[in-house]
Parts: C-alpha cells; sequence; structure tokens
C-alpha cells in the first residue's frame, strides 16, 4: 500500500517536506480490530505538533493522520460490529485500556494507557489502517467521505468543547482562531443555540471574512475588545497570546475552554502581561480539553447527519499531505484540509 510516512521530528519552518510517500505491508487486524481500506484522511493541527516535536510519537516511523473516512475490508478474530463493506470513520481515540477508572465511567479520553490514532499507532495517511472495532464510527449517508472526514477530530473535538465549556443557556460565545475545529462550532451553535451570538478572533483577515460568511455577528484580531463581555469563550490556536486576550473578554463567572493539545512557546510571555484584578479575578475559570472520548464522535456524528452539519472543505491528493500541512502551518486555511487516498 501507499502512505505517506513521518521518520523523525522536524522544523516545518525550514523543512517543507517532513513527510515521504512509501510502498508498506498492508497490515493484518489483530483480535477485536478491523482493516479498513482509507478513502479520505482530514489533516489537523496536531499533525504539526507532532512533526514539530510539541507531541511527538512515541517511536519512528508512524503514518499519521486521525481524521479517517473509508470501508471495513477485513475483521480481526472476535471482531462481530462491522460487516465486510461497512462504511466507518476513525478518530483520535485508537484504543484506551478499558478498565481503569477513567474508562469504566466513560472519560476513556482521561485513560493513562490513551492510545492516539497515527501518533501512538499508524493512522489515515495511507491507504490502509487497522483500528479496535470500538473505537470505528458508522458515518452518517448525507456526508461524502471528504466531508465526513473532519467530523472526526475537528467536529467531535468541537462539540466536546462546547460541552465543556457549559454553552447550554449561555448567550455570548467568543472563538479564537477560526480553522477546521472553531468553524464547525459555529455550525453546531448557529443550530442548536440560535439565540447564542458568536464572536470570532483570529489574526488572519480571510479567517474573520469566512467568520462572518458563516454567521458570526463580529469577527475582529486577537487583540481586539469584544464589542460585548463574553460568557464563554474556547480557544482554538496554537498560542498563548489568544489565551490572555481572552481572559481580558471574559465576563465576571465567565469561562474559557483551552481546546489545544499543546502550546507554542514562543509568546507564552503574553501570561506575564495579564492584571490579576482586571483580567482573572470575579470567579473566571480555565478548562482544558484532553483528547477527545467515544461518545463525542458517535454523539457528534449523529448530529452532524440530522441536522445536516456539512463542513467547508480542501481537497488534496494523497502525494500533496506535504504541501497540506505548510498550507496549514501559514494559516492559508478555509474550513478543513482533507486528503484524499488513491
Amino acid at each position: 500500500m501507499l502512505a505517506m510516512v513521518l521518520s523523525g521530528l522536524v522544523d516545518l519552518a525550514r523543512e517543507k517536506r517532513p513527510l515521504a510517500l512509501l510502498r508498506r505491508d498492508i497490515p493484518k487486524p489483530g483480535p477485536g480490530e478491523v482493516l479498513i481500506r482509507v478513502s479520505a484522511c482530514g489533516v489537523c493541527h496536531t499533525e504539526l505538533d507532532e512533526i514539530e516535536g510539541r507531541t511527538p510519537p512515541p517511536r519512528y516511523p508512524v503514518v499519521p493522520g486521525h481524521q479517517v473516512a473509508g470501508r471495513v475490508v477485513e475483521r480481526g478474530e472476535g471482531a462481530f460490529r462491522f460487516s465486510a463493506g461497512d462504511r466507518v470513520g476513525v478518530g483520535w481515540i485508537w484504543s484506551s485500556c478499558g478498565t481503569c477508572g477513567y474508562c469504566q465511567s466513560g472519560f476513556e479520553n482521561l485513560c493513562p494507557g490513551f492510545i492516539a490514532t497515527g501518533r501512538d499507532a499508524h493512522g489515515g495517511y495511507a491507504q490502509y489502517m487497522t483500528v479496535p472495532e470500538q473505537n470505528a464510527h458508522p458515518l452518517p449517508e448525507t456526508h461524502t467521505d471528504a466531508q465526513a472526514a473532519p467530523l472526526l477530530c475537528a467536529g467531535a473535538i468541537g462539540w466536546r468543547s462546547l460541552r465543556l465549556a457549559g454553552i447550554e443557556g449561555r448567550r455570548t460565545l467568543g472563538l479564537t482562531g477560526f480553522g477546521a475545529s472553531a468553524h464547525l462550532v459555529l455550525k453546531i451553535v448557529r443550530h442548536r443555540w440560535p439565540d447564542t451570538r458568536v464572536y470570532v478572533f483570529s489574526r488572519t483577515p480571510s479567517e474573520r471574512e469566512f467568520a462572518l460568511e458563516e454567521g458570526a455577528v463580529w469577527a475582529g484580531a486577537a487583540e481586539e475588545t469584544s464589542p460585548e463581555a463574553l460568557e464563554t469563550v474556547i480557544d482554538t490556536t496554537p498560542a498563548w497570546r489568544p489565551v490572555a486576550e481572552a481572559l481580558k473578554n471574559l465576563a465576571p463567572g465567565g469561562r474559557l475552554v483551552i481546546n489545544a493539545i499543546r502550546k507554542e512557546e514562543r509568546d507564552k510571555d503574553a501570561l506575564l502581561s495579564l492584571d490579576y484584578p482586571r483580567d482573572l479575578w470575579m470567579e473566571k475559570e480555565i478548562k482544558t480539553v484532553a483528547n477527545v472520548a467515544r461518545r463525542d464522535v458517535a454523539e457528534f456524528l449523529q448530529m452532524a447527519g440530522e441536522i445536516p452539519i456539512m463542513p467547508e472543505v480542501e481537497e488534496y491528493a494523497l502525494e500533496e499531505a506535504n504541501q497540506a500541512l505548510v498550507d496549514l502551518k501559514e494559516r492559508r486555511i478555509r474550513g478543513a484540509k482533507v486528503l484524499r487516498i488513491p
């Protein structure tokens, strides 16, 4: 099979081709696993973190990719949930231990044995991949494979962020950054909570324009002051400065949810500029999103099919994965980037 393979850490500012197109053996599904013929795979900012070392893979070589859409072609021993030909998707959770207190209570995203697709186990930048069957999910028939792929992470993690934000009953929401996840969050809010006013903060004019097209009531740069205090803010950026600016815009008793697996070191001093009485006092909260649980993926896929929520998608060929990553790194973003797998 063909796969785009990462062999070590790379600084994308210097090296624009971190992945190599290689031929690899088609994997065999183990007990309880299914083999998936991949047709589309989303490109996520987390892949940049893997490549540049902020959340590095434990071993090399590794096939990235954790927003995977395809069809089951083979079942391992004891795998009976799906049949050959079933259309399924795989998100960030490849597996967890299944026995710890977190797993037993539906918080497998916090499991100390959490294994991430495309980082700890080979992912979807390839023609085939395997996954434990409980972490494969039926895809909504309303979506093509390319449209479904971003739902597996950008959508599911966005849905988890909204739940952690306690969005129910809140009338103002801020979004810092407006890439794949944030644009799906806006779509969810417009359908589920149409009275909630959404304010978008982005350093990129094209993203701000896109946000207004998608229904944001206002869009400005990260350092701008919101027209009104925000009851909750979801941060989807890789930087610290938007966090500091979001806290300044947060209303008393408001909650900031950081939806990022890692933060870059370059602007962490922005936090030191915060003034406690002005920016942090009045019972403001900060929560972080850690991984994603099976419930998040399943609930969001069902909701996306019922509404339906259609992501804006920009497609690349598998061999163009390096270009997609560079475009993501350089903020050439409109919606979600997806690889077509031949």
